[in-house]
């Protein structure tokens, strides 16, 4: 997969969340929302700050990570599956 993120933006492949609920209910595909989890695939350099510095990403490619629930609404396709595009900010933690 070639793909190559500019400054700040990470790009990240949402984790399958369960398909059937504690109860044993099976959730159709249009009822389940979104995960907010997924894996780091591709980061770019950092953030250029204002005096010219770049200041790296602290998420890595394989790092899980938590980002909100309205994050990512930037998803592209490549090589038939569905990836999405942060920026480092909606990002909320690394999952260890």
């Amino acid at each position: 997969m070639k793909i190559r993120p500019l400054h700040d933006r990470v790009v990240v492949r949402r984790q399958e969340e369960e398909q059937t609920t504690a109860g044993g209910i099976v959730l159709p595909g249009s009822a389940k929302e979104k995960p907010n989890q997924g894996e780091v695939i591709a980061t770019g350099v950092g953030r250029i700050l204002d005096n010219g510095d770049v200041r790296p990403v602290d998420v890595k490619v394989g790092d899980i990570v938590v980002f909100g629930k309205y994050a990512g609404s930037d998803t592209i396709e490549v090589d038939g599956e569905e990836l999405v595009i942060l920026t480092e900010s909606d990002i909320k933690a690394v999952v260890e």
